[in-house]
Protein backbone atom coordinates (compact mmCIF):
# COMPACT_ATOMS: atom_id res chain seq x y z
CA UNK A 1 0.00 0.00 0.00
CA UNK A 2 1.61 3.65 -1.15
CA UNK A 3 2.40 5.71 1.84
CA UNK A 4 -0.01 8.67 2.06
CA UNK A 5 2.33 11.84 1.41
CA UNK A 6 0.46 14.66 3.15
CA UNK A 7 2.15 16.49 5.35
CA UNK A 8 0.70 16.43 9.28
CA UNK A 9 -0.28 20.23 8.86
CA UNK A 10 -2.19 19.45 5.59
CA UNK A 11 -4.31 16.52 7.18
CA UNK A 12 -5.15 18.79 10.01
CA UNK A 13 -6.52 21.60 7.64
CA UNK A 14 -8.57 19.11 5.86
CA UNK A 15 -9.73 17.45 8.95
CA UNK A 16 -10.98 20.92 10.71
CA UNK A 17 -14.40 21.28 11.63
CA UNK A 18 -16.63 24.62 9.81
CA UNK A 19 -18.23 25.48 13.62
CA UNK A 20 -18.64 28.89 12.31
CA UNK A 21 -22.49 29.19 10.75
CA UNK A 22 -24.10 31.95 9.49
CA UNK A 23 -27.51 32.42 10.56
CA UNK A 24 -28.99 33.71 7.23
CA UNK A 25 -28.17 31.24 4.46
CA UNK A 26 -26.70 28.42 6.89
CA UNK A 27 -23.08 28.73 4.74
CA UNK A 28 -20.39 27.42 7.37
CA UNK A 29 -16.98 28.31 7.83
CA UNK A 30 -13.61 27.08 9.82
CA UNK A 31 -12.54 30.60 10.65
CA UNK A 32 -14.66 33.33 12.57
CA UNK A 33 -12.53 36.12 9.89
CA UNK A 34 -14.20 34.46 7.06
CA UNK A 35 -17.64 34.76 8.56
CA UNK A 36 -17.21 38.15 9.65
CA UNK A 37 -16.47 39.04 5.56
CA UNK A 38 -19.38 36.61 4.58
CA UNK A 39 -21.79 38.20 6.58
CA UNK A 40 -20.31 41.33 4.45
CA UNK A 41 -23.00 40.44 1.90
CA UNK A 42 -25.87 40.28 3.83
CA UNK A 43 -25.30 43.53 5.55
CA UNK A 44 -24.75 45.40 2.24
CA UNK A 45 -21.76 46.88 4.07
CA UNK A 46 -18.28 47.70 2.38
CA UNK A 47 -15.66 48.78 4.76
CA UNK A 48 -13.32 49.20 2.59
CA UNK A 49 -12.61 52.50 0.10
CA UNK A 50 -10.68 53.51 -3.02
CA UNK A 51 -8.90 56.59 -1.75
CA UNK A 52 -8.06 57.29 -5.45
CA UNK A 53 -12.04 56.84 -6.76
CA UNK A 54 -13.83 56.24 -3.58
CA UNK A 55 -15.17 52.72 -4.73
CA UNK A 56 -16.19 50.83 -1.69
CA UNK A 57 -15.73 47.11 -1.02
CA UNK A 58 -16.37 44.49 1.12
CA UNK A 59 -13.00 42.80 0.84
CA UNK A 60 -9.49 44.01 1.64
CA UNK A 61 -8.01 41.58 -0.82
CA UNK A 62 -10.48 42.88 -3.54
CA UNK A 63 -9.89 46.65 -2.89
CA UNK A 64 -6.08 45.22 -3.34
CA UNK A 65 -6.81 43.89 -6.86
CA UNK A 66 -8.73 47.15 -7.50
CA UNK A 67 -5.98 49.71 -6.95
CA UNK A 68 -3.97 48.00 -9.25
CA UNK A 69 -5.87 49.62 -11.71
CA UNK A 70 -4.59 53.03 -10.85
CA UNK A 71 -0.88 52.38 -10.33
CA UNK A 72 -1.21 50.38 -13.38
CA UNK A 73 0.83 47.28 -12.05
CA UNK A 74 0.16 44.01 -13.49
CA UNK A 75 2.06 41.35 -11.10
CA UNK A 76 0.51 38.34 -13.10
CA UNK A 77 1.89 37.54 -16.03
CA UNK A 78 1.38 34.35 -18.39
CA UNK A 79 4.51 31.85 -18.83
CA UNK A 80 3.22 31.45 -22.27
CA UNK A 81 3.47 34.86 -24.49
CA UNK A 82 4.02 37.64 -21.33
CA UNK A 83 1.04 38.65 -21.34
CA UNK A 84 0.28 40.71 -17.81
CA UNK A 85 -2.83 41.09 -16.12
CA UNK A 86 -3.61 42.81 -11.99
CA UNK A 87 -5.41 40.07 -11.29
CA UNK A 88 -4.82 36.45 -10.42
CA UNK A 89 -8.10 34.99 -11.92
CA UNK A 90 -7.57 37.15 -14.91
CA UNK A 91 -4.87 35.37 -15.56
CA UNK A 92 -6.04 32.07 -14.94
CA UNK A 93 -8.96 32.79 -17.26
CA UNK A 94 -6.70 34.16 -19.80
CA UNK A 95 -4.32 30.87 -19.36
CA UNK A 96 -7.40 29.10 -21.07
CA UNK A 97 -6.57 29.95 -24.38
CA UNK A 98 -3.45 28.08 -24.63
CA UNK A 99 -4.74 25.10 -22.66
CA UNK A 100 -8.24 25.65 -24.79
CA UNK A 101 -9.81 24.17 -21.08
CA UNK A 102 -13.32 24.90 -21.65
CA UNK A 103 -14.74 23.99 -18.06
CA UNK A 104 -18.14 26.16 -18.28
CA UNK A 105 -20.93 24.32 -19.87
CA UNK A 106 -24.21 25.44 -20.75
CA UNK A 107 -27.36 22.51 -19.42
CA UNK A 108 -29.40 23.49 -22.78
CA UNK A 109 -27.04 23.08 -25.65
CA UNK A 110 -23.44 21.70 -24.16
CA UNK A 111 -21.62 24.77 -25.39
CA UNK A 112 -19.04 25.09 -23.63
CA UNK A 113 -16.76 28.67 -22.60
CA UNK A 114 -13.50 29.39 -20.60
CA UNK A 115 -15.00 31.78 -18.76
CA UNK A 116 -18.51 31.83 -16.36
CA UNK A 117 -19.23 35.12 -17.55
CA UNK A 118 -19.52 34.07 -21.12
CA UNK A 119 -21.65 31.13 -20.62
CA UNK A 120 -24.16 33.38 -18.32
CA UNK A 121 -24.05 35.90 -21.72
CA UNK A 122 -24.67 32.40 -23.76
CA UNK A 123 -28.04 31.31 -21.69
CA UNK A 124 -29.54 34.57 -22.97
CA UNK A 125 -30.06 32.92 -25.89
CA UNK A 126 -32.38 30.30 -24.42
CA UNK A 127 -33.63 32.52 -21.93
CA UNK A 128 -34.35 35.22 -23.88
CA UNK A 129 -33.43 37.70 -21.84
CA UNK A 130 -32.22 41.32 -22.89
CA UNK A 131 -31.18 43.36 -19.71
CA UNK A 132 -29.58 46.27 -21.27
CA UNK A 133 -32.23 48.61 -23.39
CA UNK A 134 -31.66 51.73 -25.52
CA UNK A 135 -32.89 55.03 -23.81
CA UNK A 136 -33.17 56.91 -26.84
CA UNK A 137 -35.52 53.80 -29.13
CA UNK A 138 -36.31 51.22 -26.79
CA UNK A 139 -34.00 48.53 -28.43
CA UNK A 140 -32.61 45.69 -26.25
CA UNK A 141 -29.60 43.52 -25.96
CA UNK A 142 -27.87 41.04 -24.48
CA UNK A 143 -25.07 42.59 -23.44
CA UNK A 144 -23.63 45.82 -22.32
CA UNK A 145 -21.42 46.14 -25.07
CA UNK A 146 -23.91 45.69 -28.08
CA UNK A 147 -25.56 48.72 -26.58
CA UNK A 148 -22.56 50.80 -26.50
CA UNK A 149 -22.01 50.29 -29.79
CA UNK A 150 -25.67 50.77 -30.57
CA UNK A 151 -25.81 54.01 -28.46
CA UNK A 152 -23.06 55.32 -31.47
CA UNK A 153 -25.90 55.14 -34.05
CA UNK A 154 -27.77 57.74 -32.08
CA UNK A 155 -24.77 60.24 -31.11
CA UNK A 156 -22.64 59.46 -34.64
CA UNK A 157 -19.32 58.84 -32.49
CA UNK A 158 -16.77 56.75 -34.30
CA UNK A 159 -13.50 56.93 -31.55
CA UNK A 160 -11.78 54.38 -34.13
CA UNK A 161 -9.84 55.73 -36.51
CA UNK A 162 -7.47 54.36 -39.46
CA UNK A 163 -4.22 55.48 -39.47
CA UNK A 164 -3.69 54.76 -42.99
CA UNK A 165 -6.38 56.95 -44.52
CA UNK A 166 -8.21 58.62 -41.70
CA UNK A 167 -11.63 56.74 -42.17
CA UNK A 168 -13.29 56.78 -38.39
CA UNK A 169 -15.07 53.74 -37.51
CA UNK A 170 -18.03 52.65 -34.78
CA UNK A 171 -16.36 49.47 -33.57
CA UNK A 172 -12.51 48.39 -33.48
CA UNK A 173 -13.84 45.04 -35.33
CA UNK A 174 -14.36 47.18 -38.00
CA UNK A 175 -11.42 48.75 -37.85
CA UNK A 176 -9.35 46.04 -38.10
CA UNK A 177 -11.49 44.60 -41.03
CA UNK A 178 -10.99 47.67 -42.80
CA UNK A 179 -6.78 47.56 -42.63
CA UNK A 180 -6.91 44.64 -44.53
CA UNK A 181 -7.50 47.17 -47.72
CA UNK A 182 -4.33 48.83 -46.86
CA UNK A 183 -2.55 45.37 -46.31
CA UNK A 184 -3.97 43.67 -49.13
CA UNK A 185 -5.20 40.71 -46.67
CA UNK A 186 -7.89 38.23 -48.05
CA UNK A 187 -7.75 35.10 -45.57
CA UNK A 188 -11.01 33.61 -46.77
CA UNK A 189 -11.13 32.27 -50.39
CA UNK A 190 -14.34 30.47 -51.03
CA UNK A 191 -13.65 26.88 -52.84
CA UNK A 192 -16.71 27.15 -55.29
CA UNK A 193 -15.84 30.44 -57.15
CA UNK A 194 -12.63 31.39 -55.67
CA UNK A 195 -13.58 34.87 -54.63
CA UNK A 196 -11.50 35.98 -51.28
CA UNK A 197 -12.68 37.77 -48.12
CA UNK A 198 -11.25 39.89 -45.65
CA UNK A 199 -13.66 37.95 -43.16
CA UNK A 200 -14.99 34.55 -42.33
CA UNK A 201 -18.45 35.60 -41.74
CA UNK A 202 -18.16 37.38 -45.25
CA UNK A 203 -16.86 34.10 -46.65
CA UNK A 204 -20.17 32.33 -45.07
CA UNK A 205 -22.75 34.38 -46.28
CA UNK A 206 -21.18 34.22 -49.58
CA UNK A 207 -21.57 30.46 -49.61
CA UNK A 208 -24.93 30.51 -49.14
CA UNK A 209 -25.55 32.25 -52.74
CA UNK A 210 -24.25 28.50 -53.76
CA UNK A 211 -26.14 26.69 -51.23
CA UNK A 212 -29.29 28.57 -51.78
CA UNK A 213 -29.12 28.49 -47.81
CA UNK A 214 -31.37 30.85 -45.94
CA UNK A 215 -31.38 29.68 -41.79
CA UNK A 216 -33.13 32.86 -40.78
CA UNK A 217 -36.20 33.06 -40.37
CA UNK A 218 -39.02 35.70 -39.69
CA UNK A 219 -41.82 34.29 -36.83
CA UNK A 220 -44.12 37.11 -37.71
CA UNK A 221 -44.50 35.89 -41.75
CA UNK A 222 -42.33 32.93 -42.25
CA UNK A 223 -40.04 35.04 -44.98
CA UNK A 224 -36.28 33.79 -44.97
CA UNK A 225 -33.08 35.56 -45.17
CA UNK A 226 -29.72 34.52 -46.15
CA UNK A 227 -28.03 36.78 -43.50
CA UNK A 228 -29.64 37.94 -39.44
CA UNK A 229 -28.68 41.45 -40.41
CA UNK A 230 -31.20 41.16 -43.50
CA UNK A 231 -33.75 39.58 -41.25
CA UNK A 232 -33.57 42.31 -38.40
CA UNK A 233 -34.12 45.07 -41.24
CA UNK A 234 -37.33 43.27 -42.52
CA UNK A 235 -38.67 42.88 -38.82
CA UNK A 236 -38.71 46.23 -38.49
CA UNK A 237 -41.58 46.22 -41.11
CA UNK A 238 -43.54 44.27 -38.87
CA UNK A 239 -42.30 46.38 -35.28
CA UNK A 240 -42.42 49.68 -36.92
CA UNK A 241 -39.18 50.48 -35.74
CA UNK A 242 -37.28 53.00 -37.22
CA UNK A 243 -34.10 53.56 -35.32
CA UNK A 244 -32.11 56.07 -37.74
CA UNK A 245 -32.83 59.61 -37.53
CA UNK A 246 -31.90 62.63 -39.26
CA UNK A 247 -30.02 65.34 -37.53
CA UNK A 248 -31.15 67.89 -40.10
CA UNK A 249 -35.31 67.57 -40.13
CA UNK A 250 -35.54 64.55 -37.78
CA UNK A 251 -37.06 62.32 -40.23
CA UNK A 252 -36.66 58.62 -38.77
CA UNK A 253 -35.86 55.76 -41.17
CA UNK A 254 -35.28 51.57 -40.74
CA UNK A 255 -31.98 50.90 -42.50
CA UNK A 256 -28.71 53.39 -42.23
CA UNK A 257 -28.38 53.43 -45.75
CA UNK A 258 -31.82 54.81 -46.04
CA UNK A 259 -30.79 57.69 -43.98
CA UNK A 260 -27.40 58.14 -45.74
CA UNK A 261 -29.37 58.42 -49.27
CA UNK A 262 -31.68 60.85 -47.47
CA UNK A 263 -29.13 63.06 -46.07
CA UNK A 264 -28.55 63.82 -50.03
CA UNK A 265 -31.61 66.01 -49.81
CA UNK A 266 -29.97 68.31 -47.36
CA UNK A 267 -26.11 68.14 -49.35
CA UNK A 268 -27.65 68.30 -52.61
CA UNK A 269 -25.27 64.94 -53.61
CA UNK A 270 -26.07 63.24 -56.32
CA UNK A 271 -22.68 60.85 -56.90
CA UNK A 272 -24.32 58.92 -59.75
CA UNK A 273 -23.69 60.15 -63.01
CA UNK A 274 -25.28 58.84 -66.47
CA UNK A 275 -22.13 58.25 -68.94
CA UNK A 276 -24.50 58.74 -72.10
CA UNK A 277 -26.09 62.30 -70.85
CA UNK A 278 -24.64 63.33 -67.93
CA UNK A 279 -27.37 63.70 -65.81
CA UNK A 280 -26.30 63.24 -61.84
CA UNK A 281 -28.68 60.99 -58.86
CA UNK A 282 -29.09 60.62 -55.89
CA UNK A 283 -29.32 56.47 -55.58
CA UNK A 284 -27.75 54.17 -58.17
CA UNK A 285 -31.31 52.50 -58.66
CA UNK A 286 -32.69 55.61 -60.07
CA UNK A 287 -29.59 56.00 -62.20
CA UNK A 288 -29.59 51.99 -63.40
CA UNK A 289 -33.59 53.03 -64.61
CA UNK A 290 -32.39 56.12 -66.49
CA UNK A 291 -30.43 53.90 -68.31
CA UNK A 292 -33.06 52.44 -69.57
CA UNK A 293 -33.97 55.58 -71.67
CA UNK A 294 -30.56 54.79 -73.82
CA UNK A 295 -30.48 51.40 -74.07
CA UNK A 296 -34.06 51.17 -75.00
CA UNK A 297 -34.60 48.36 -72.28
CA UNK A 298 -38.21 47.01 -70.64
CA UNK A 299 -37.98 44.23 -68.71
CA UNK A 300 -40.94 44.46 -67.30
CA UNK A 301 -43.59 42.55 -68.99
CA UNK A 302 -47.71 42.52 -68.22
CA UNK A 303 -48.94 38.70 -68.75
CA UNK A 304 -52.12 40.47 -70.04
CA UNK A 305 -51.85 42.28 -73.16
CA UNK A 306 -48.07 41.98 -73.63
CA UNK A 307 -47.10 45.50 -73.08
CA UNK A 308 -43.21 46.55 -71.75
CA UNK A 309 -42.15 48.86 -68.96
CA UNK A 310 -38.61 50.23 -68.23
CA UNK A 311 -39.50 50.32 -64.55
CA UNK A 312 -41.35 47.33 -61.88
CA UNK A 313 -43.82 50.53 -60.74
CA UNK A 314 -45.09 51.21 -63.93
CA UNK A 315 -46.11 47.73 -64.88
CA UNK A 316 -47.68 47.53 -60.99
CA UNK A 317 -49.81 50.72 -62.37
CA UNK A 318 -50.54 49.42 -66.36
CA UNK A 319 -51.87 45.93 -64.23
CA UNK A 320 -54.24 48.29 -62.54
CA UNK A 321 -56.23 48.74 -66.26
CA UNK A 322 -57.08 45.05 -66.29
CA UNK A 323 -58.20 44.63 -62.43
CA UNK A 324 -59.74 47.88 -62.55
CA UNK A 325 -57.99 48.27 -58.88
CA UNK A 326 -58.31 51.87 -57.85
CA UNK A 327 -56.29 51.93 -54.32
CA UNK A 328 -55.82 55.76 -53.74
CA UNK A 329 -59.19 57.66 -52.77
CA UNK A 330 -59.92 61.18 -52.56
CA UNK A 331 -61.04 62.27 -48.91
CA UNK A 332 -62.92 65.28 -49.81
CA UNK A 333 -65.34 63.38 -52.88
CA UNK A 334 -64.14 60.08 -52.49
CA UNK A 335 -63.24 59.47 -56.27
CA UNK A 336 -60.63 56.33 -56.47
CA UNK A 337 -57.27 56.37 -58.86
CA UNK A 338 -55.25 54.11 -60.07
CA UNK A 339 -51.90 55.79 -59.26
CA UNK A 340 -50.82 58.00 -56.04
CA UNK A 341 -49.84 61.04 -58.75
CA UNK A 342 -53.33 61.09 -60.55
CA UNK A 343 -55.09 61.70 -56.63
CA UNK A 344 -52.31 64.34 -55.88
CA UNK A 345 -53.26 66.11 -59.17
CA UNK A 346 -57.35 65.32 -58.33
CA UNK A 347 -56.69 66.99 -54.81
CA UNK A 348 -55.37 70.20 -56.36
CA UNK A 349 -59.43 70.67 -57.98
CA UNK A 350 -60.78 71.09 -54.30
CA UNK A 351 -57.06 72.90 -52.89
CA UNK A 352 -57.37 75.40 -56.00
CA UNK A 353 -53.19 75.21 -56.21
CA UNK A 354 -51.83 75.30 -59.23
CA UNK A 355 -48.04 75.25 -59.10
CA UNK A 356 -46.37 74.72 -62.83
CA UNK A 357 -46.43 78.46 -64.91
CA UNK A 358 -45.39 79.39 -67.62
CA UNK A 359 -42.75 81.44 -67.70
CA UNK A 360 -43.93 83.02 -70.99
CA UNK A 361 -47.14 84.40 -69.82
CA UNK A 362 -48.06 83.63 -65.93
CA UNK A 363 -50.79 81.19 -66.76
CA UNK A 364 -50.98 78.34 -63.96
CA UNK A 365 -51.58 74.88 -63.83
CA UNK A 366 -52.56 71.94 -61.91
CA UNK A 367 -50.55 69.50 -63.63
CA UNK A 368 -46.56 69.46 -65.43
CA UNK A 369 -48.25 67.84 -68.33
CA UNK A 370 -50.99 70.98 -68.93
CA UNK A 371 -48.13 73.33 -68.95
CA UNK A 372 -46.10 71.43 -71.54
CA UNK A 373 -48.91 71.44 -73.51
CA UNK A 374 -49.58 75.14 -73.31
CA UNK A 375 -46.19 76.82 -74.03
CA UNK A 376 -46.40 74.31 -77.39
CA UNK A 377 -48.70 77.86 -77.83
CA UNK A 378 -45.27 79.88 -77.67
CA UNK A 379 -42.97 77.43 -79.28
CA UNK A 380 -45.07 76.57 -81.87
CA UNK A 381 -44.32 73.12 -81.48
CA UNK A 382 -46.87 70.26 -82.56
CA UNK A 383 -44.88 66.50 -82.18
CA UNK A 384 -47.87 64.87 -82.73
CA UNK A 385 -48.41 64.11 -86.78
CA UNK A 386 -51.21 62.55 -88.45
CA UNK A 387 -49.98 58.82 -90.71
CA UNK A 388 -52.55 59.41 -93.05
CA UNK A 389 -52.02 63.06 -93.72
CA UNK A 390 -49.75 64.27 -92.28
CA UNK A 391 -51.53 66.97 -90.52
CA UNK A 392 -49.49 68.10 -86.70
CA UNK A 393 -50.73 68.75 -83.54
CA UNK A 394 -49.78 69.81 -80.02
CA UNK A 395 -51.67 67.04 -78.06
CA UNK A 396 -51.78 63.65 -78.38
CA UNK A 397 -55.67 64.17 -77.63
CA UNK A 398 -56.21 66.46 -80.25
CA UNK A 399 -54.38 63.97 -82.95
CA UNK A 400 -56.75 61.07 -81.81
CA UNK A 401 -59.59 63.56 -82.23
CA UNK A 402 -58.51 64.24 -86.23
CA UNK A 403 -57.81 60.34 -86.38
CA UNK A 404 -61.90 60.27 -86.47
CA UNK A 405 -61.88 62.15 -89.84
CA UNK A 406 -60.48 59.18 -91.43
CA UNK A 407 -61.65 56.05 -89.54
CA UNK A 408 -65.22 57.71 -89.24
CA UNK A 409 -65.43 56.70 -85.52
CA UNK A 410 -68.29 58.59 -84.04
CA UNK A 411 -68.33 57.59 -80.09
CA UNK A 412 -70.24 60.21 -78.95
CA UNK A 413 -73.95 59.45 -79.79
CA UNK A 414 -77.17 61.48 -78.42
CA UNK A 415 -80.04 59.47 -76.60
CA UNK A 416 -82.45 61.55 -77.66
CA UNK A 417 -82.24 60.78 -81.33
CA UNK A 418 -79.54 58.65 -81.83
CA UNK A 419 -77.21 60.83 -83.89
CA UNK A 420 -73.48 60.59 -83.59
CA UNK A 421 -71.00 62.61 -83.51
CA UNK A 422 -67.02 62.64 -83.58
CA UNK A 423 -66.28 64.61 -80.83
CA UNK A 424 -67.61 65.71 -77.14
CA UNK A 425 -68.13 69.29 -78.12
CA UNK A 426 -70.23 68.53 -80.93
CA UNK A 427 -72.47 66.58 -78.87
CA UNK A 428 -72.88 69.12 -76.76
CA UNK A 429 -73.91 71.61 -78.83
CA UNK A 430 -76.53 69.62 -80.79
CA UNK A 431 -77.95 68.60 -77.17
CA UNK A 432 -79.26 72.49 -77.05
CA UNK A 433 -81.58 71.79 -80.01
CA UNK A 434 -83.49 69.10 -77.71
CA UNK A 435 -83.68 71.32 -74.77
CA UNK A 436 -84.43 74.55 -76.84
CA UNK A 437 -87.60 72.15 -78.40
CA UNK A 438 -88.89 70.99 -74.99
CA UNK A 439 -91.75 73.21 -73.45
Amino acid sequence: MEENKETPGAQKLKGRERRHSCQQCDKSFTASGNLKSHLLIHTGEKPYSCEECGTTFTRSDTLKSHQLIHTGEKPYSCEECGTTFNRSDSLKSHQRIHTGEKPYSCEECGTTFTTSGALKIHHRIHTGEKPYWCEECGTTFTTSGALTKHHRIHTGEKPYSCEECGTPFTTSGALKIHHRIHTGENLYSCEKCGKTFTTSGALKKHQRIHTGEKPYSCVKCGTTFTTSGALKKHQRIHTGEKPYSCVKCGTTFTTSGALKTHHRIHTGEKPYCCEECGKTFTISDHLKKHHRIHTGEKPYSCEECGTTFTTSGQLKSHQRIHTGEKPYSCEECGTTFTTSSHLKSHQRIHTGEKPYSCEECGTTFTRSDTLKSHQRIHTGEKPYSCEECGTTFTTSSDLKKHHRIHTGEKPYWCEECGKTFTRSDALKSHLRVHTLLKP
